[in-house]
């Protein structure tokens, strides 16, 4: 129910307000029907439409806008061959067996979930909304509509990110230059109570950076250069990282110069400027003296910029995917998805509504897995739409002709990014952009209609989502847990067995802490559902807490074997042995 915070991202309101453009030509065109799927392809791009880097950009928006195309023609296909007379039975079970493949696969990452939601809301419009574009029309017009926006997000530059090498990779150099100063702050809360929240800080920015850089290259011999700075830069941060997380494990608090190093750093990245000298640390201890050898490879490495490391972010593989959707969580999350998705068409054809689409397609954002615990988003849905109705009742009264509702929607995509935030105000605004569209497509006005359909869809979910289904509950939980455990043997096996790899023991630590940081969020999702859901997931936060002790052991651990024929101290060792036994009672403990 919180709202997050954050400065007003600039750009990203300038290119929700120019997503409106396809939609004012096809109206200046005389043709505001073909404007209709533009606009709605835009409207879902601009949600996915989160700050980050260009390169991420293009999966993070592709795909999802590839999917909701295949979406909006298969919709159109399946309603010419349901007819009348049929869509009880052709529309539910086309819709629902789509839930069940798309939920499965909507819980394997955010792009996975946006990519299963635009297929499923487009399939129901394509199947509902009365355009007289045939299908295809209709799907190619809402790829130009998202590809609009993509291109606007490529092209367009960031404020203040001229001047500092190619503007393209302004959001990398963003994200790298987090990544020191998250270690910066980490170093100055050693010894403090905040230290464990800016480990977690540091973890975090280590993944935006991962993601920032994993994406497909942009020009990619005009930037090659500045891409290899990044990737060394970006590498460089992972034994600093390593030794503060080490530091901040040991408790000690640090003189406040410490910090300095790792603060000039980010300024360098931001500059692409050298970082010139940084203070050095006294060498007492192990944890100290890999702090001064990070720095001092950082600053050799900024000043001197060698070929990128071999070790370039990589995506998953198709089959890795295909198995993580058809695991246990996967299955549980595709089966309550298909049933939600099939009930919702199955009352909206029974209530012979003309706007009948608008249920199952509410049904499908409000199940989407990332928005937060269930009963809250039905909650701000509901409020929302209510909302958003009010609005667009007063809009109808004071405004007329298709201009205005151009206007209109341009004013609602400008607000879409800071209205994601929160997901009340996201539904308002999406309420109001929604329904200037049904005007624009030759629809009557159903302003109130629009409330009791998703007041209906709010019912349906947050009936069918607390029912028992076969099989367990919890499964996602779990299988976070597992998959957290399993990295944090992994590297701790590779510290014990090859403490000089530095490469490899540099991911498999990044593995381990990514890991560990997803398995919190969909343990703390679950743990703000309402009892019968909750439940399920019952002392899954001291098994993340015992990871968490045993990740970071293996770190100091890590830093104690880093120069060769180091040993691992005795009471180093026996930590190890007591944060093993701790994780095994950890895990037992749920199912006692």
């Amino acid at each position: 129910m919180r709202t997050q915070r954050g400065p007003v991202p600039w750009n990203a309101v300038t290119r929700g307000a120019l997503a409106a453009v396809p939609l004012l030509v096809a109206v200046l065109a005389d043709r505001p029907t073909a404007g209709v799927p533009a606009a709605l392809g835009a409207m879902l791009a601009g949600i996915n439409d989160r700050p980050g880097s260009r390169r991420a950009s293009v999966a993070r928006l592709g795909f999802p806008a590839v999917a909701g195309g295949a979406g909006l023609l298969l919709g159109t296909l399946v309603a010419a061959a349901a007819g009348s007379g049929r869509s009880l039975a052709v529309l539910p079970l086309t819709i629902g067996l789509l839930g069940l493949v798309a939920g499965a696969f909507s819980s394997t990452g955010p792009v996975a979930s946006a990519s299963g939601t635009q297929v499923l809301v487009a399939t129901v419009i394509g199947a509902g909304m009365p355009l007289p574009e045939p299908g295809p029309v209709r799907a190619l017009l809402f790829l130009a509509g998202a590809g609009w926006l993509l291109l606007l997000r490529l092209l367009l530059p960031s404020p203040g990110g001229l001047g500092h090498g190619p503007y393209r990779l302004d959001g990398e150099r963003a994200a790298v230059a987090a990544v020191y100063e998250a270690a910066a702050r980490l170093l100055r809360a050693t010894g403090g109570p905040r230290a464990l929240a800016e480990r977690a800080a540091l973890s975090a920015a280590l993944d935006h950076a991962q993601d920032a850089l994993a994406g497909p290259r942009l020009r990619r011999y005009a930037s090659s250069a500045a891409e290899r700075r990044l990737h060394s830069q970006y590498a460089a941060a992972f034994p600093l990282a390593e030794a503060a997380t080490a530091l901040a494990w040991a408790g000690v608090p640090l003189p406040a110069r410490i910090a300095e190093g790792p603060h000039r750093l980010a300024a360098a990245v931001r500059t692409g400027e050298p970082c010139g000298p940084v203070p050095a640390p006294a060498r007492t201890d192990a944890g100290l003296r890999a702090l001064d050898d990070a720095l001092l490879r950082a600053a050799t490495v900024f000043d001197h910029p060698a070929a990128a490391p071999s070790g370039r972010p990589k995506g998953e593989s198709v089959p890795s995917l295909v198995g993580r959707a058809w695991s246990a969580a996967g299955r549980e999350y595709g089966l309550r998805v298909a049933v939600c998705c099939a009930t919702s068409t199955v009352v909206a054809q029974l209530l012979h509504h003309e706007h009948w689409y608008w249920l199952p397609a509410t049904t499908v954002f409000l199940v989407k897995p990332d928005l937060g615990p269930l009963a809250s988003r039905v909650v701000c849905r509901a409020a929302g739409t209510v909302a958003g109705a009010a609005v667009f009742g007063l809009l109808a009264l004071l405004l007329s002709g298709p201009l205005p509702l151009v206007a209109s929607v341009a004013l609602c995509g400008a607000l879409l990014p800071v209205a994601t935030r929160h997901f009340a105000v996201q539904t308002a605004v999406v309420t109001v952009l929604v329904l200037c569209l049904v005007l624009l497509g030759g629809e009557p006005a159903a302003t109130w209609g629009r409330v009791v359909e998703s007041l209906l869809a709010c019912a349906t979910v947050l009936l069918v989502g607390h029912i028992p289904l076969p099989g367990n509950r919890g499964n996602s939980v779990r299988a976070a847990l597992d998959t957290a455990a399993g990295a944090a043997h992994r590297y701790l096996g590779h510290v014990l067995d090859s403490p000089q790899d530095h490469e490899g023991k540099g991911a498999l630590r990044r593995d381990a802490y990514r890991s560990l940081a997803a398995a919190r969020t969909v343990i703390e999702l679950s743990a703000a559902e309402l009892p019968t859901v909750a439940r399920h997931s019952a002392g899954s936060a001291g098994v993340a807490e015992a990871l968490e002790r045993l990740i970071d052991t293996t770190t100091a651990c890590a830093v104690q074997l880093d120069r060769p024929s180091s040993e691992l101290p005795p009471s180093h060792a026996e930590l190890l042995v007591r944060r093993l036994s701790e994780l095994d009672r950890a895990r037992a403990a749920p199912a006692q």
